[in-house]
């Protein structure tokens, strides 16, 4: 695998919200923490959020916005991203230990 694996985001720009079909064996709670924390996301700065796993299974937290968005919070965006790395690590973690687990050591691999 050479590319990023979406866990799940959200779009301000659509109102929706996506969990990759790969996970839906999540515990329900966590697929619904992962959905509260996307959408609050992207309703407090707005833009498309991402939740992405890299190929060596670390998860990163994506932004992007429309050039044209000048309502998007840039700042914001950075401050919010550093808050949920920090109040969400234990949930990460968990997630990247699953990710590896399932997807990297032998598991799935597509």
């Amino acid at each position: 695998m050479d590319e990023n694996v979406v866990l799940c985001g959200a779009n301000s720009y659509t109102q929706k919200f996506y969990l990759n079909q790969k996970f839906y064996n999540l515990p329900e709670m966590v697929q619904d923490e992962l959905k509260a924390l996307c959408v609050l996301y992207v309703e407090d700065v707005g833009g498309i959020f991402t939740m992405e796993f890299e190929p060596d299974g670390s998860l990163q937290l994506k932004v992007t916005s429309d050039p044209g968005d000048y309502l998007f919070d840039e700042i914001g965006s950075v401050l919010k991203i550093k808050q949920i790395q920090e109040e969400r690590q234990e949930l990460m973690e968990s997630l990247e230990m699953y990710y590896r687990m399932l997807f990297l050591d032998g598991g799935e691999k597509d």
